[in-house]
């Protein structure tokens, strides 16, 4: 299995200063829709932030993003671009591109410290993950050709322009009976193809009743065109026809920061957050796909916003960065509780 080349870069890129032993209040890594609302937020209570961005988003591939509100259809990469000059409004972000952090570590009672891969070193009081994960690809050639066009893994995000297409399902998982039925929600036809050492999971009404076929197999190749999808053929040299097919893809964490942090994580892998994106780790939250829950764009971006907030007031009082606003003093002591709660 293996991740595919990069696809052609589509947002645009604002270098700035190589950064050296520098102080901020907040440090944002991912860049996107989760890591840009969290650097928004965090950057309207006035601390100094700084969002360092690999360009690595998972949906880069894709060719349309939906379900983001105003911003419907769009290509994923035009969404970061009008995120990304919205935050360039504030003047107390700054934002690194093309940088990956590759270590973190905690600094007693200063915060922590950030590793980049030029050599540089950033310190910063909080920490939001916004790292998301990767999906993992099949070893077939131009797959990536196909990936966001006509294969895709989300029905949620995709399913809409599958209606009164042919769609195939492939995949291992135990899952793959229930995904290929819900996608008759759009689909004319489907057809799930499963390893050789899987069993079924269909039912005989479900056969018998529903218009979904089952083949054993493992697909080797995609047949068609500038990525418009003709058919897929399988090791037994047959092949299936269809127009669209949803691929049941592993997906693993894109870094491994939350481990060098020592963060909870769950059994399915992702960073284990409370209701306000803090992970287990005090002064360190997460949001977005590397989060448990459903990867969907709106769904990260709320997330970022709620861990960029949180992050923020949970400096409230704290002097921060040099170069940050001064704080308004921390309201514990110096208001009386209100009647209910005395």
């Amino acid at each position: 299995m293996l991740t595919a080349a990069e696809p052609p870069a589509r947002a645009t890129r604002r270098e700035t200063a190589h950064p050296c032993q520098r102080s901020f209040d907040i440090a944002v890594v991912g860049g996107g829709p989760s890591g840009v609302a969290a650097a928004l937020w965090a950057a309207r209570y006035r601390r100094r932030i700084v969002l360092i961005d690999a360009g690595e988003q998972r949906n880069r591939w894709t060719k349309a993003a939906h379900g983001y509100l105003g911003l419907e259809g769009e290509h994923p990469m035009t969404l970061i671009e009008v995120a990304r000059r919205d935050l360039g409004r504030y003047p107390e972000v700054e934002v690194l591109d093309r940088r990956r952090v590759i270590t973190a570590s905690s600094r007693v009672g200063v915060g922590f410290e950030l590793e980049l891969d030029d050599g540089a070193t950033l310190h910063a009081l909080r920490v939001v993950l916004a790292t998301g994960v990767r999906d993992v690809f099949p070893r077939i050639d131009g797959f990536e050709h196909y990936f966001g066009q006509s294969v895709f893994t989300c029905p949620s995000c995709d399913g809409y322009e599958a209606q009164g297409k042919s769609v195939a399902v492939v995949g291992d998982s135990p899952e793959i009976a229930e995904f290929a039925l819900g996608l008759l929600d759009w689909a004319s036809s489907v057809v799930a193809i499963r390893a050789h050492s899987k069993t079924s999971s269909f039912n005989e009404r479900a056969r018998q009743q529903l218009e979904v076929d089952e083949v054993v197999g493992t697909v080797v190749a995609i047949e068609g065109h500038d990525g418009h999808l003709r058919s897929l053929r399988l090791d037994s040299g047959a092949t299936v026809e269809c127009e669209i097919v949803f691929w049941l893809l592993d997906h693993v964490q894109q870094s491994d920061l939350a481990q060098q942090l020592g963060c909870d994580i769950t059994p399915d892998g992702c960073v284990s957050v409370d209701d306000q994106g803090a992970t287990s780790v005090a002064h360190v939250y997460a949001a977005g796909d590397t989060t448990p829950g459903p990867h969907l764009v709106q769904l990260a971006a709320a997330e970022g916003a709620r861990a960029g907030i949180a992050a923020a007031m949970s400096l409230r009082g704290q002097p921060g960065s040099p170069l940050s606003a001064p704080p308004a003093p921390n309201a514990e002591g110096l208001v009386d509780p209100a009647p209910e709660h005395r």
